[in-house]
């Protein structure tokens, strides 16, 4: 019997086109009992390595090819030509390497010499990259069967002859029946073109999806693609539901006139035989000095920086040292150590910042040696075979933080370096997630945006559309009653996890030995970027160099606080050369004053800092390590033993130089390694073998490597009793065990911003703002961190503000770049003119001097707005009223100036230092409130003033709290607050009921206030963006950041109609006789018509609120002020009951 194989199929990494997956191809062939499969994709070749180890793995084999596009002439041609489409498909499969490479060249210049609408190649292209390729004429948009319908047969034959000439025997025309009537015709055509050309056919089925009932699922990818409804007439659509994965008894029943063409599949499946050499490494050759081997170099080089790094003699320096080139050698990867040292060690001379050490590579001595990290691994207990050992086979990674900013300046001397061809970076994919699929499908079905936003809102993240319908009774609800919406899930789920779009890697760049076409072809993003077209994984299966060039926003604000403190203190702080053990840097952390402090600034974060109240680097790295799911008992052992509240024991003593850092506590990974090596006699090697089967947690493998380590520690002298308890406890901990390697390198970051910030705030403080420039929320929060600092923050001035957040005389000077509209090239424009001659004088003065090409009206209406021109003359107001003028003044001294004649009036002008001569409408100035409004809107901030200043006395008459208060407050902790409302949004709950989410601003914070709908629907008119209100409610910290849940509340103009009550809240601390019976003096003092209620916190954790049965009650400024000198700020309030 003959076996039809597929040698047409698209895959979802036919973008939106393709139905079906990979994984699903390939089970399908399977099941069907199908010896081979084709993958080709249109214009693509994203899928194959991934394709090849599947259908490999099912010992089925895989046809790597492609549908290619053919531009009509050539690809450089990028019109329209006549009736003639923009691109003709053409169905190619590599038979051999060669064929493979010419594939991949063919599919590299479609994308980066011959887009046009698609990646295009030409007949010209064709016949250069011809040998081991066979070709397949195409479906009906290849230009055979486009000339056959076009009644055109004599030039479908000489295009005939063309292929026929090119491929000769390995050349067939494509013939498919998916049920079309004009199919038939053209069918009928090519098969009188094949009896008279002697050209063979072959049988296709151009599969998009895997069944039948799948093709409505393959329309809606379509119209997702050309953002179409389904109920669009005028749309790409496929007007057959027979492009499925038909069986072959299929096939053959509906070629059976054309028995030759379904034989023919096993025919051009035999002639293929690409073997891809996966696993093998090709790493880029390093080319090292003359007289030299990789080898001996990297020897040389860490033997001169030895004395360096340890200037005292260290044998366990120099024997580690030996360890590892010796691995290192052995493993073949003595130039993939040079080729990171000599990027890095280009990067540190162009003073670009690189991390001090990111991942288990920071355990490597020979890495700290040449510079690649900078961390001393012998002081921390790293160990280089958590990297890298003679067990392990797979290639490490050494992945490098680089100061973001400066990212490509490094990418760019690596192409420079090893050749443009040999470098680019790493693709990725975007698949569509459960919520983006309901959405799209919504969109394509029709149906009404707000009602599918409420129902994907409905779907948590990260959650598979089957598990969220099936954890919602909701959703469950919705589908049961709701035809439209059913559809929508059935065809979503269809769709769920296909590939979307294709994007560029963050951080992936590839090093080949030779032009990366050899290897894998290559893709040009829609941002002109250069990528790979195989993903990471498929990167590492056909064994290139990848890298990950990480960039780190943290790098950039060091760099810049750096340069800011050489400016402004003439002074240059060199981070590798601080104490580790600065007393205001742990002073700061343990305050947990870490905003802008790297990894350490989240609320839950704080918290634990803390708690663990670190007083050394180690318990930093501690600090990191402990900070990530996982038992919620392994923190509060760690800290309880530190802390002394908690007995630290140790099974054996052997355990106790293992563990006394961490307290008896096994946190880190290295830690396993360290106990299996010392107390069971494994080599490391082995001990990382043990460390990932226990990650693992495979029942095999652990029952192994248990037995393996009774063994040893018998021979240690340990019973096998206490050899288990040990491997126990090594097995609970290891599974949540951290690489100590990445968490030091990490925390040299955490210590060093910490360092910054205690010891250089202000400079510290402008770079982390100027980090954030682009970010109005970020921004406004780093300046509420600096008023608590005490630093002021000067207002935007056109005359002193630079790009950036600079110190100006103690004080921080708003940047231009962080005011709303104003572009770069204008803030370069007016920098240009303020360096080369002076100040600005007048927004005439202005226009006249800087490129008016550079600026528009609303960039100086938002100047003016922000205050920048409050230097200049005239008021706001003024300023707003002339800029019309100013710009027509302007334009004509360009005119003139442009025609020779403003020299001589222009030089009298320069000189003049008086006020300018034009004359400002007399108008009045906008109010206070108003420029503070225009202030929040383009800066963010409020900087010439606060609009709650005039109620400050009243606030503190009603406010329990001031927001910055509830940082010491506990969980569910009673609050009353009062602020103005911003950032106001809302949303369906699971009832369909509307829910508000808001800032609340006060003096001297912010916090996010959740309205629930009960509250919502009842104060949705006092609920507005700019509304001064008290809020009551309750405090949520297991929120990170906190929040607030609303119970009440109540519009600020109207609260004294309600508070009639006098209450007073004395903390744990205050809770003395002493004070207690003055205050008692100062109540009896001031009697009147208020009732009495006195909040006693009796101790952290417990609060009583007695109203006094006998007391009546006064309440003025004077009451406040002596009370609050008393027993604390925000201890007196008028209120309700």
């Amino acid at each position: 019997m003959t076996n039809f194989i597929h040698l047409h199929t698209h895959s979802d990494y036919s973008l939106l086109d393709g139905a079906c997956s990979i994984s699903q191809l390939i089970n399908q062939a399977y099941k069907l009992d199908m010896p081979a499969l084709a993958l080709t994709d249109h214009g693509n070749l994203f899928g194959a390595i991934d394709f090849y180890q599947k259908a490999k793995k099912r010992k089925l084999k895989p046809l790597i090819g492609c549908e290619v596009y053919v531009a009509p002439t050539s690809r450089f041609k990028k019109k329209k030509i006549g009736g003639q489409p923009t691109a003709y498909h053409l169905t190619l499969l590599a038979k051999n390497k060669k064929g493979y490479e010419n594939l991949m060249e063919l599919i590299t210049g479609g994308y980066l010499e011959g887009f046009y609408y698609h990646p295009r190649v030409d007949k010209e292209f064709l016949s250069q990259k011809g040998e081991g390729l066979i070709a397949l004429s195409g479906c009906a948009k290849g230009e055979i069967p486009f000339l056959l319908s076009q009644n055109k047969v004599d030039k479908a034959k000489e295009i005939c002859q063309f292929y026929n000439n090119l491929y000769g025997e390995d050349f067939y025309l494509e013939v498919q029946d998916v049920g079309l009537e004009f199919q038939k015709k053209i069918n009928s055509s090519l098969a009188n073109l094949s009896q008279e050309l002697s050209i063979p056919l072959v049988a296709t089925n151009d599969v998009h999806y895997l069944n039948k009932e799948d093709a409505q699922a393959q329309d809606v990818l379509l119209c997702i693609q050309t953002g179409k409804t389904l109920d669009d007439t005028n749309r790409l659509k496929f007007s057959s539901s027979e492009l499925y994965f038909r069986s072959s008894e299929e096939m053959e029943k509906i070629f059976s006139h054309l028995p030759q063409s379904i034989s023919n599949t096993e025919l051009i499946s035999e002639k293929c035989n690409l073997e891809l050499e996966l696993g093998k490494t090709h790493l880029p050759v390093y080319r090292v000095p003359d007289g030299h081997n990789l080898d001996k170099y990297l020897r040389k080089l860490c033997q001169e920086r030895l004395p360096h790094c340890y200037p005292t003699a260290s044998t366990s320096a120099e024997q580690r040292l030996e360890t590892e080139l010796s691995i290192i050698s052995g493993a073949g990867y003595t130039g993939y150590f040079l080729i990171v040292w000599d990027f890095i060690s280009y990067a540190k001379k162009k003073k670009i910042l690189i991390g001090p050490g990111r991942g288990s590579v920071t355990g490597s001595i020979v890495a700290y040696l040449l510079g690649i990290t900078n961390i001393n691994p012998l002081a921390y207990g790293l160990l280089f075979e958590r990297f890298l050992n003679p067990e392990r086979t797979a290639m490490p990674d050494i992945d490098i933080d680089i100061q973001d900013e400066r990212r490509n300046e490094v990418i760019s001397y690596v192409r420079e370096k090893y050749g443009k061809e040999n470098v680019a970076q790493i693709i990725t994919f975007g698949t569509m997630a459960a919520r983006a699929a309901v959405r799209d499908v919504g969109r394509v079905l029709g149906i009404p945006y707000s009602r599918v936003d409420r129902i994907a809102k409905l779907i948590p993240f990260n959650t598979e559309l089957k598990i969220a319908i099936e954890e919602s009774s909701e959703l469950k609800e919705i589908l049961k009653e709701d035809g439209k919406i059913k559809t929508l899930f059935e065809i979503a789920q269809s769709i769920e996890g296909f590939t979307r779009h294709a994007s560029t890697h963050a951080a992936g760049v590839v090093i080949a030995p030779d032009k990366l076409t050899y290897y894998t072809p290559l893709y040009r993003t829609n941002k002109n970027e250069i990528t790979t077209q195989y993903e990471m994984h498929s990167i590492e299966a056909i064994g290139l160099l990848k890298m990950d060039f990480l960039g780190l926003k943290t790098l950039n604000v060091i760099g810049d606080a750096l340069e800011i403190i050489k400016k402004n203190k003439g002074k240059e702080v060199d981070l590798d050369r601080i104490s580790l053990e600065d007393k205001k840097a742990y002073e700061l952390l343990s305050q947990a004053e870490t905003l802008g402090v790297f990894q350490v600034e989240s609320r839950g974060m704080q918290d634990l800092i803390k708690k663990i109240h670190p007083e050394r680097f180690e318990d930093l790295i501690a600090v990191l390590a402990l900070y990530r799911p996982g038992p919620l008992r392994m923190m509060d052992d760690f800290i309880d033993r530190k802390q002394g509240r908690s007995k630290i024991e140790y099974l054996h003593p052997k355990l106790e130089p293992i563990l006394k850092e961490t307290y008896g506590v096994i946190l880190y990974q290295e830690q396993v390694m360290i106990i299996a090596n010392v107390l069971a006699d494994f080599s490391l090697g082995e001990a990382d073998i043990l460390r990932r089967a226990m990650g693992k947690k495979i029942p095999q493998l652990m029952d192994e490597q248990k037995d393996k380590f009774i063994e040893g520690a018998k021979k240690k002298g340990i019973s096998p009793s206490l050899a288990t308890r040990i491997f126990e406890l090594m097995a609970h901990f290891a599974g949540y065990g951290f690489n100590k390697s990445h968490s030091t390198g990490y925390a040299l970051i955490s210590y060093q911003t910490a360092y910054l910030k205690a010891n250089y705030p202000l400079e510290f403080m402008a770079a982390l703002l100027t980090s954030e420039i682009e970010n109005t929320d970020k921004l406004a929060l780093y300046i509420n961190e600096c008023r608590k600092m005490d630093i002021k923050i000067l207002p935007p001035d056109i005359n002193h503000s630079l790009a950036n957040f600079m110190v100006e005389k103690n004080k921080l000077r708003f940047a231009l770049g962080a005011i709303k509209n104003v572009g770069k090239a204008a803030i370069s424009s007016i920098l240009r003119v303020r360096e080369k001659e002076d100040h600005f004088s007048s927004i005439f003065d202005f226009y006249r001097r800087v490129n008016p090409k550079t600026v528009n009206k609303r960039m100086i209406e938002s100047l003016i707005k922000s205050g920048a021109f409050d230097c200049l003359e005239g008021s706001r107001a003024q300023n707003l009223a002339v800029i019309d003028q100013a710009a027509e003044k302007a334009a004509q001294i360009q005119q003139d100036r442009e025609r020779g004649q403003l020299s001589f009036l222009e030089t009298l002008e320069k000189r003049e230092s008086g006020p300018s001569t034009e004359r400002f409408p007399t108008i009045e100035e906008v109010s206070k409130e108003t420029k503070l409004a225009w202030e929040k809107e383009l800066l963010g901030i409020y900087i010439s003033g606060h609009p709650l200043e005039k109620y400050r006395k009243r606030i503190s008459r009603y406010a329990a709290h001031s927001i910055k208060d509830l940082s010491g407050m506990r969980d569910e902790e009673k609050i009353r607050i009062v602020g103005i409302i911003s950032s106001l949004t809302s949303r369906n709950d699971r009832k369909g009921k509307r829910m508000g989410f808001f800032t609340l601003e006060d003096l001297d914070s912010q916090i996010e206030v959740l309205v629930f709908s009960s509250l919502y629907e009842k104060k949705t008119s006092y609920i507005e963006e700019g509304k001064l209100v008290l809020i009551k409610g309750k405090l949520d910290t297991a929120s990170d950041p906190p929040k607030v849940i609303a119970e009440e509340i109540v519009l600020f103009s109207k609260i004294k109609d309600i508070a009639h009550n006098l209450h007073i809240d004395i903390k744990h601390e205050e809770l003395k006789e002493k004070n207690l019976l003055r205050l008692k003096e100062l109540l009896s003092s001031h009697k009147g018509k208020h009732a009495l209620y006195l909040h006693l916190n009796l101790s952290q954790d417990e609060k009583i609120i007695i109203r006094s049965k006998t007391m009546k009650m006064g309440f003025s400024d004077s009451l406040i002020s002596e009370v609050e000198n008393l027993i604390g700020t925000h201890s007196v309030w008028l209120g309700e009951e």
